[in-house]
């Protein structure tokens, strides 16, 4: 008997149960009625279709902290409809503030054939103020036989409210890279992903971005449009990058703004890789480094303002090798210290060097940099831009030139200041040549890019001269503009 009772109350809940969750499986005797159907998973996500579950319950609450569009549907339990039924609702603000909203439809739902679920999109179109809710509730329906609300007392769901919270606005590269041939006009088209959606007043001026270019390219994207999950951008190439021999890339970097954080995916990457590849025979740094002296210098000349006159001015740099692991795809052996252990052998990268002190707090002066500032502190706390432990690449002709080939400025970002209260950052990037000009005396010569909005009102730029020698050809003056000091 007691098994019986069991079976017989696990039939009743189980009718009970479809006829509260299931809007197309109920009997004809069931009373048609309307209500809203709004459901969330696990994980507080609300389902939208085509997703349906028959195991989660109709929520009456939501608690809001996104400002993409909010859909809630609102479903009728009946039999066929011979003709279309209309209800109508009403969306109140607690604050009475109905401005940072828009509710579609305005006011009236429609179900007609097989339709028998229309939705209520709320669009938010600026920020709301705090503790504010919106209530929606289900008012007339045109057939007088259809109940508003479940048929039931406990749950009825013929009002929904939505409490808005505090809102968490991020944004997120959903791809990290990718790879251009290298071709005027070329357009690659990227997007930035708002998991919560945005409000395009606050992004549209906005400086989400940070920039370490090695190539010139414009910036664009499409209109916000209604779509507040995603920024569509189109990057256009500017400059002809065809030299097999070099690698190309920009980084464009991800930054806090305001009510907005940056996560997940920060960077984006658009490279155009080498074609060629370099032997680490043809070892180029060697030509501009001595690891056994701590003092070694590379020399260098700058075309700079030099009291209203562009001449070429010297500098000198402290110059090292740049060391990496066994792994690295450019390590080449410098030294094994003379023992069998493989675990204390010393590599360096066979294509990069850097300008750096030896130990200490100073700084040295890698590309002249300090002639391009008044006021700035040489220390390193507050002016780490000045140490450039890697600076150049190198990129052999044909993959093997051991005399020539392509070097490029790795574009980063410099920290330069005049106090610890008082720095700027400054994006490097350039490109130009190396050659043997003279047995065993190499010349660098490239274009160096600095930008600061701050301080040079975008990019500026200007030539230059590096040797691996103190005694060397002075450059030919040159018949182009020149950069001046400018104070931090």
């Amino acid at each position: 008997m007691n098994l019986i009772k069991i079976f017989s109350i696990f039939g009743i809940a189980l009718l009970l149960a479809s006829c509260s969750k299931d809007d197309y499986k109920l009997g004809s005797k069931i009373d048609p009625y309307l209500r809203f159907n709004f459901m969330v998973n696990t994980n507080h996500v609300p389902l939208e279709y085509p997703t349906v579950s028959g195991i989660l319950i109709p929520q009456s609450t939501y608690k809001n902290s996104s400002v993409k569009t909010l859909k809630i549907p609102v479903a009728l339990t009946a039999n066929p409809l011979k003709g279309a039924v209309t209800a109508h609702f009403s969306a109140v603000s607690s604050t009475g503030d109905n401005d940072s909203f828009t509710v579609n439809p305005v006011n009236q739902l429609v179900f007609e054939g097989s339709k028998v679920t229309d939705t209520i999109f709320v669009s938010f179109d600026k920020r709301w103020t705090a503790n504010q809710s919106i209530t929606l509730k289900l008012e007339t329906v045109s057939d007088p036989e259809i109940n508003i609300g479940n048929l039931n007392s406990t749950y009825p769901n013929d009002s929904f409210k939505i409490d808005l919270g505090t809102i968490t606005a991020n944004y997120t590269f959903p791809v990290t890279q990718y790879v251009i041939k290298g071709e005027v006009g070329e357009t690659i088209d990227f997007k930035i992903n708002f998991p919560n959606g945005f409000f395009p007043s606050e992004i549209e001026k906005a400086a989400i971005f940070k920039f370490q270019n090695g190539f010139e390219y414009s910036l664009t994207h499409d209109d916000y449009g209604d779509n507040r999950s995603s920024i569509t951008y189109h990057l256009t190439l500017l400059e002809d990058l065809q030299n097999d021999d070099a690698r190309y890339e920009s980084k464009i970097s991800l930054v806090n703004i305001p009510n907005y954080n940056a996560t997940g995916n920060l960077n984006l990457t658009i490279v155009k890789p080498t074609k060629s590849p370099r032997d680490l025979q043809a070892y180029p740094a060697s030509k501009f480094t001595d690891p056994t002296n701590a003092f070694y210098l590379t020399y260098g000349e700058h075309w700079f303002n030099n009291n209203g006159t562009c001449t070429w001015q010297t500098f000198n740099a402290l110059t090292f090798p740049v060391v990496v692991t066994k792994d690295n795809e450019n390590a080449i052996l410098y030294s094994d210290k003379g023992t069998a252990n493989p675990n204390d052998d010393v590599y360096h990268d066979a294509f990069k060097i850097g300008f750096n002190v030896s130990t200490g707090a100073n700084t040295v002066n890698s590309f002249g940099l300090k002639r391009w500032f008044s006021n700035e502190s040489n220390a390193a706390a507050v002016s780490p831009g000045f140490n450039i432990t890697s600076a150049l690449e190198f990129f052999p002709e044909n993959g093997n030139s051991k005399t020539q080939g392509t070097v490029l400025v790795i574009p980063q970002d410099l920290t330069i200041g005049s106090s610890a209260s008082n720095t700027h950052i400054i994006s490097i990037s350039g490109e130009g040549t190396y050659k043997e000009i003279s047995t065993g005396l190499y010349e660098i010569s490239f274009e160096l890019k600095l930008t600061n909005d701050k301080l040079f009102g975008g990019t500026v730029s200007t030539q230059y001269r590096m040797y691996n020698n103190r005694v060397y050809p002075k450059p030919t003056a040159l018949s182009i503009p020149c950069p001046k000091e400018v104070t931090l």
